[in-house]
């Protein structure tokens, strides 16, 4: 139920086996393990100590907000996010084993995001080519964790696997990745301010999926949905830079960029209630159910009512909410970054449109943005990127 840089907050599914692996190595995969200095699996992993779930007395919103001052302080800190010239075609030997290697691998990053988020991929040819790849790195990681708990293989998927996969990813932040998919994101967070917190609590979400499927009220959720969906924007506005003449605070673009994630994840839980529901999972707030006169048994009968209706509104006029705040952020980042990102908030607020245009049967029938619609949104969301600050 992740999202990738808050724009990408839903992927086609594809063999897990391809990205992540937590089976038995094979002799080539010794190999690639002296080749990237691996993280052997084997190796135990200290106790989870999330920032955002340590303190319970302060609502979701506050507690993730802390994260939010902490990723601008760095940021504005190291100001690197901003104007780093990273050459890439360079020899990185300095950097990792075989420079070659390295640069094959950020081609894979973006094989593997032109292959399964095409219009995001166009989006990011805008960018400058350091930004691009380190883009990609970022979207083929969290690609590769949603795939641990919602890909073919996640039914073998248990608590100590995401342990290991939190393991591999401080030894990916200290230098130390296992393949290629590893190194490309190791050289992107070691020259740009990018912090490891978010990428800890998208696990953090990972483990909520594995023992939760249902959510008390909205607060739970929003907790679910930063976890899932809007660490992504913290961990890619460093790398796609904020525009040198914008005015705005740090934190505002940082809470803009949490936004939008957000906003993404409450529309792929809007999109997907009858998909969840057969799956045993409600991830609409309880509470508000119930104040609507509904219950998962409804759900699960999958009939569309005039209850059903009202409540559907309700839920909606949240998620646009969330978009309305979230495009306060776009016109100032870097110019080059805007286009991905105005194309999906634009995309994005037209599964909702689609919700609506359905009668709200998000039971039976999959709320989508057709070729045409896409097509046209592309321009509108480049003329929107030309706008700035």
């Amino acid at each position: 139920m992740s999202g990738v840089l808050v724009w990408v907050s839903c992927w086609p599914k594809e063999n897990i086996n391809s990205l992540v692996s937590f089976a038995g190595r094979s002799s080539s995969g010794e190999r690639n393990q002296r080749r990237f200095s691996g993280v052997s699996f084997a190796s135990g992993v200290s106790a989870f100590s999330s920032a955002v779930a340590a303190d319970t007395s302060r609502s979701s919103e506050e507690r993730v907000y802390d994260v939010v001052l902490k990723q601008a302080a760095l940021v504005k800190e190291n100001k690197r996010g901003t104007n780093i010239g990273l050459d890439l075609d360079k020899d990185v030997g300095a950097d990792f084993t075989n420079g070659d290697l390295l640069n094959v691998a950020y081609n894979r990053c973006g094989e593997v995001c032109a292959e399964y988020a095409k219009t995001f991929y166009l989006g990011t040819q805008l960018m400058t080519a350091e930004r691009r790849k380190a883009i990609w790195a970022i979207y083929v990681w969290c690609r590769r964790t949603d795939e641990l708990v919602d890909g073919p293989n996640s039914s073998h998927i248990t608590p100590g696997a995401l342990d290991r996969w939190e393991q591999r990813l401080t030894d990916v932040f200290e230098g130390r990745p296992y393949d290629m998919y590893d190194a490309a994101l190791s050289h992107t967070v070691s020259k740009y301010p990018v912090d490891i917190q978010p990428f800890k609590d998208m696990i953090q979400g990972m483990r909520m999926d594995l023992k939760k499927s249902r959510y008390e009220n909205f607060d739970e959720l929003y907790l679910y949905c930063y976890y899932v969906a809007g660490t992504v924007g913290l961990m890619s506005v460093p790398v796609m830079g904020i525009a040198p003449d914008s005015k705005a605070s740090t934190e505002c673009i940082y809470n803009a960029a949490l936004a939008l994630g957000i906003a993404n994840q409450l529309t792929n839980i809007l999109r997907d209630v009858g998909e969840d529901a057969r799956r045993g999972r409600v991830y609409l707030p309880q509470d508000e159910l119930a104040k609507a006169g509904l219950s998962d048994d409804d759900i699960f009968r999958g009939k569309v009512t005039d209850k059903w209706r009202k409540f559907m509104k309700g839920q909606i006029k949240r998620a646009r909410m969330f978009f309305d705040e979230a495009e306060k952020g776009v016109a100032e980042l870097n110019s080059a970054s805007r286009w991905p990102v105005w194309a999906s908030l634009l995309l994005y607020r037209q599964i909702l449109d689609s919700i609506e245009a359905n009668d709200y049967n998000n039971f039976t029938k999959r709320a989508y943005v057709g070729k045409v619609k896409k097509l046209l949104s592309l321009p509108a969301a480049y003329g929107l990127s030309l706008l700035g600050p």
